[in-house]
């Protein structure tokens, strides 16, 4: 029973590890989420039918690629040890949500968008990038309180100076700060913002470029710098993993290598013995 398991286990962790299965399952993952962005179409309706059957399949294929993943594992509960392991098993169970009760279709809909994230749990890739990305927002948000505090300074000035050009962009205080949004993402900011203002105020330009340096020059290269700085370390720490998988292969090899040639000893030796001790 337990050689019987221990081969199963084998066949299924040569199927999770193959290039190819693992291709397949990235497909299956893109042409669930184009299903998912095909029914947001009304052309499609008459397909509905063929629609819901090919989200059928998919939610079938993730179930049983969800459980050969699982019994892949020489114990349960080592697949649950891997964050992005959960991560999956929570999305497959999600998507075993009915879509034919009519209060559920909504939840199930939503759910089943969340499939399009599996990618970042098949590709090392993306998870290197989602792994960086979460461990800079604690420096970023330093950054970004910083970047509050010069918001409300000059908001505070902007409502102070230029109420009396606009109420609707310099009212009070929030007003403001959405104004200096507006002007920090470039988005009509001449025209809507700088021309009206320095019609009152000519010297109005030294306020919204000192603002623009600021947020747009500086704070901005600062996140960027800090998010390149993570991923850096973070593909350094991927390739040195990489490597370490490399050289534990190798001197798995070099075991074998070993025990195959204790073996090929033992052999020549019992050779030798039984001619040396056949009559002549």
């Amino acid at each position: 029973m337990s050689t019987s398991f221990s081969t199963w286990q084998a066949r299924f962790e040569k199927l999770r590890s193959n290039k190819f299965f693992e291709t397949f399952v990235i497909a299956i993952i893109v042409i669930s989420a184009l299903v998912i962005g095909a029914r947001t179409y009304d052309e499609v309706s008459r397909f509905e039918q063929w629609l819901g059957v090919l989200d059928m399949a998919v939610t079938v294929f993730f179930l049983v690629e969800i459980l050969i993943r699982m019994a892949a594992e020489p114990r349960l509960r080592d697949f649950f040890k891997k964050g992005w392991n959960i991560f999956d098993f929570l999305i497959v169970t999600a998507s075993l949500i009915p879509m034919d009760e009519s209060e559920m279709v909504l939840l199930a809909r939503l759910l089943r968008i969340f499939r399009v994230l599996r990618l970042v749990s098949m590709i090392p890739e993306l998870q290197m990038l989602l792994s960086a990305l979460i461990k800079s927002i604690p420096r970023m948000g330093y950054v970004a309180l910083l970047m509050f505090i010069i918001f409300y300074i000059y908001a505070a000035i902007g409502s102070f100076l230029f109420h009396t050009v606009d109420e609707q962009l310099w009212g009070n205080i929030a007003l403001a700060m959405l104004t200096l949004f507006q002007v920090a993402t470039f988005e009509s900011w001449a025209t809507a913002v700088l021309y009206p203002t320095m019609e009152h105020f000519p010297y109005a330009w030294i306020y919204f470029l000192t603002f623009i340096f600021l947020n747009a020059f500086i704070f901005l290269n600062m996140m960027i710098g800090i998010v390149l700085d993570v991923m850096q370390k973070e593909s350094a720490q991927m390739a040195l993993d990489s490597g370490e998988g490399e050289e534990a292969e190798i001197q798995g090899l070099r075991s074998d290598v070993r025990e195959l040639r204790a073996q090929l000893d033992r052999m020549e030796s019992a050779l030798t013995k039984r001619d040396t001790n056949s009559p002549q």
